[in-house]
């Protein structure tokens, strides 16, 4: 690598490290970049070489916290508007009334989409196996105008769509069988996938946009959940309301208010997390830092009930599927912890805690093979215990290797960037074991 390869190299991390201080704008990142360029082409000009007038400049620039914090104090009336529902907008950037107008017309295309769905398939299981396909477009569709998609992209992203359809709508599934709700359940993380090739504005190979990919999913869920739980406390008090001077609400509230709150809430939410994600700090950092070690504790004391279960044999099936959704869970505490760590910060404490929450993790995946294989041998194959199997299998490969490099890094053998990428670079094992589940599985099992 060249010197200045290498230094365009540190000042992108400089970047980067700089745009995670939500309190400072895009615009004002790069009148900062503008003034640290300055400063290593004076430097570089009276002898020194491109490393040290950096390392030089980035000194000069101040503690970034500190100048994060300062921005903030001295621009609190910028940043109050920029936290009110609609900010102004930025020179060149999109009208933000405009994108609202587009906001609440996918979430209330979402609704009608739910809406037409219950009315006109009568039929439950058909409803589950076709609900992502109902609202998940939409969502895609937001991305795909705001990212300005080009059309090549958009149409190959309506390919798989239309497929994913057709395989869940013609298969003939054995109403209520262990494949359709498999296919199901599946269909959403395939359907998932797809979302993120438009969030990404194509770009599915990047790092950097599927780890921002991972931050806004675990943004979105906290922002959906919100809603939600505001939702339904101004829906219970206006049922109750109703209900005391004789008016049954919950008709309504059934046929037509949850039909379109529920979808439209999850647009409502992206829009969100998209539009404040500069403004205020990352949520990630403290939540991550919250549950990891409680979610260590819950992983040993489910360690402590295999080990109390007797028998591989005898370990419950329920239990067996809830370790699967305890590991799903601890996956996506990984990851987005991942998100919100400074790539350029020294091994911690929290990098520790995070290394013994994977191993732990690895012991139950470990005992939860062994407990499936054994009835695998035992009992025979299913298509519940194979699906199981395989998404264990997925889950032992992502761990072991983020324990290896996860512990390289503790020991000073390597940065944290190889971490970091093993995260994003591995996302896509999840989405083509979806993708076998829903497609191939059917028919082996013979839609049963």
């Amino acid at each position: 690598m060249s010197d200045h390869e290498q230094l365009e190299s540190q000042i992108d991390q400089w970047r980067g490290y700089v745009q995670r201080r939500r309190a400072i704008s895009a615009g004002d990142v790069e009148e900062m970049e503008d003034h640290l360029r300055e400063q290593v082409t004076d430097l570089t000009s009276t002898g020194l070489d491109d490393d040290e007038a950096f390392l030089v400049s980035v000194k000069r620039m101040g503690n970034l916290d500190e100048v994060s914090r300062e921005f903030a104090r001295e621009h609190s009336d910028r940043l109050w508007k920029q936290l009110v529902l609609v900010p102004e907008r930025a020179d060149g950037g999109t009208n933000p009334w405009r994108e609202l107008g587009v906001v609440l017309a996918l979430a209330i295309g979402a609704g009608i989409a739910v809406k037409a769905g219950i009315e006109l398939i009568d039929d439950e299981t058909a409803i589950m196996r076709n609900v992502g396909l109902l609202v998940l477009p939409f969502l895609a569709g937001y991305f795909a105008w705001k990212r300005k998609l080009t059309w090549q992209v958009a149409a190959a992203l309506l390919i798989p769509f239309a497929l994913l359809a057709v395989v869940l709508n013609v298969y003939p599934f054995e109403p209520m069988g262990s494949t359709e709700f498999l296919a199901a359940s599946h269909a959403i993380v395939a359907l998932w996938a797809l979302v993120s090739v438009a969030y990404a504005g194509g770009r599915w190979r990047s790092d950097a946009r599927r780890m921002d990919y991972v931050r806004f999913t675990g943004e979105l869920a906290i922002y959906y959940v919100l809603l939600a739980l505001g939702g339904g406390v101004l829906i219970g008090l206006t049922v109750g309301t109703l209900a005391l001077v004789g008016v049954d609400f919950e008709p309504v509230l059934e046929a037509w208010i949850l039909p379109f709150a529920v979808p439209g809430a999850l647009i409502v939410a992206a829009w969100l997390v998209e539009a404040k994600q500069n403004v205020v700090e990352n949520i990630a950092p403290v939540l991550t830092r919250v549950f990891t070690p409680l979610t260590i504790v819950m992983l040993l004391v489910f360690l402590g009930a295999f080990s109390t279960a007797g028998g591989l044999l005898d370990v419950d099936r329920e239990l067996l599927i809830l370790m699967d959704a305890v590991l799903v869970l601890v996956l996506s505490l990984l990851l987005y912890s991942i998100s919100a760590r400074d790539a350029l910060a020294p091994p911690g404490l929290f990098d520790v805690l995070q290394v013994v929450l994977v191993i732990a993790a690895l012991a139950v995946d470990a005992v939860a093979l062994t407990a499936m294989l054994t009835r695998i041998a035992e009992f025979g194959f299913s298509a519940n215990k194979v699906a199981a199997l395989g998404l264990n299998l997925v889950l032992l490969v992502h761990l072991a290797w983020s324990a290896w490099l996860s512990v390289g890094f503790l020991r000073g053998a390597r940065t944290f960037g190889p971490v970091e990428r093993w995260q994003t670079r591995y996302l896509p094992a999840y989405a083509v074991w979806a993708v076998i589940v829903v497609v191939v599985f059917p028919p082996v099992f013979a839609f049963a």
